[in-house]
């Protein structure tokens, strides 16, 4: 098969010919027909994630059709149409038998913990309790576009901020996460500020269902700037992006008592916090990491309806040829990962 593979981490990728996969007894093979890019990837392919062995291929936001089914996989065959959550859980440990899966004690995510999807084909181990079947009048590219991201903001704003209509939400970052977020809890009747640096992010927000933006590099104070807006501060806030910059104006934007959510993945190192204010406004920090797949269809019923349109956040489709510059261009402050979302269709 074809796949775009890094021998050295932030050495150029390149698209090349390597062996198929052949499933274990509890997992599946699935032939790639999309796959996100996201700014996850780039920071695998920096060399930010430990659990990657080189060489590696990157991808972990996919959805095709199953391919090859290994001896044990019970409610999976061959030509079924899929995705999956980035974190594919064991079924096993204490969390997943919790219906926790997406903190699973023993997970793998595809494109960091082993080989991923900017391929044409990709393994999923404990295929029975991480695939999720794709509704017929679902395309790929929509399916594909919920990846870790649709999915993740979906989680976040849903379940861990617990949104409610009329609250005010910021969202700091409006790359693929951050537009999710955004889509999700104007959906919900939420009253959503969008910071960002890039106009043509804050231009998504505002389609997406935004109703007031600010531009982080035209203001001083962004914190400042989110309580003016929101008259003394959002209710809930997300970090969307994962900088110490961006995590400290979603604690310090929110009115007493409000949620923080941190969805963007952070850097390696100490994160200063402002726990001072944490304290004395009492406000709750959360994390959110995924979804579980069990939890796919309360989601996947929105977008069938129309509540939810994960499609109009894909921005861009490539084929394979173009992941490695694509990849390489995430890191970039103007780049991909600042307008919407890019597909990769490997068998294109």
């Amino acid at each position: 098969m074809r796949a775009v593979v890094f021998d050295e981490f932030g050495a150029a990728p390149e698209v090349r010919e390597v062996p198929d996969p052949v499933p274990s007894p509890d997992a599946v093979v699935v032939r790639v027909e999309a796959t996100g890019l996201c700014r996850s990837d780039w920071h695998g392919w920096m060399g930010h994630d430990e659990g990657i062995t080189l060489p590696h291929v990157p991808g972990h936001e996919l959805a095709g059709r199953v391919e090859a089914v290994g001896s044990a996989v019970v409610g999976w065959r061959p030509g079924d149409r899929v995705t999956a959550p980035f974190v594919c859980a064991c079924g096993r440990c204490a969390s997943c038998a919790a219906g926790q899966q997406q903190v699973c004690e023993a997970q793998e995510q595809p494109g960091f913990t082993h080989w991923g999807s900017f391929a044409e084909l990709v393994p999923l181990r404990h295929a029975d309790v991480n695939l999720v079947a794709v509704p017929d009048a679902m395309s790929f590219l929509t399916a594909a576009s919920l990846g870790c991201r649709f999915a993740t903001a979906y989680r976040a704003v849903a379940e861990r901020a617990a949104v409610r209509p009329g609250e005010w939400l910021a969202v700091h970052g409006c790359g693929g996460v951050g537009l999710s977020a955004v889509m999700i809890a104007a959906a919900a009747g939420a009253r959503v500020v969008a910071v960002d640096v890039a106009p043509r992010a804050l231009e998504l927000a505002r389609e997406f269902g935004a109703v007031a933006t600010v531009d982080a590099s035209s203001v001083e104070d962004t914190a400042a700037a989110v309580r003016d807006v929101t008259g003394g501060g959002a209710e809930v806030s997300i970090d969307a992006l994962g900088s110490a910059t961006t995590c400290a104006a979603s604690v310090m934007c929110l009115r007493r008592r409000g949620r923080h959510v941190q969805v963007g993945l952070l850097p390696g190192g100490s994160t200063p916090v402002p726990m001072d204010r944490v304290v004395s406004y009492e406000i709750d920090v959360l994390g959110s990491h995924g979804m579980a797949a069990h939890a796919y269809p309360r989601l996947l019923g929105q977008v069938a309806s129309g509540g939810l349109r994960p499609d109009l956040l894909v921005t861009s489709v490539i084929g394979l040829d173009a992941a490695p510059a694509a990849l390489a261009s995430m890191g970039e402050r103007a780049g991909a990962a600042r307008a919407g979302m890019t597909v990769i269709t490997p068998q294109s």
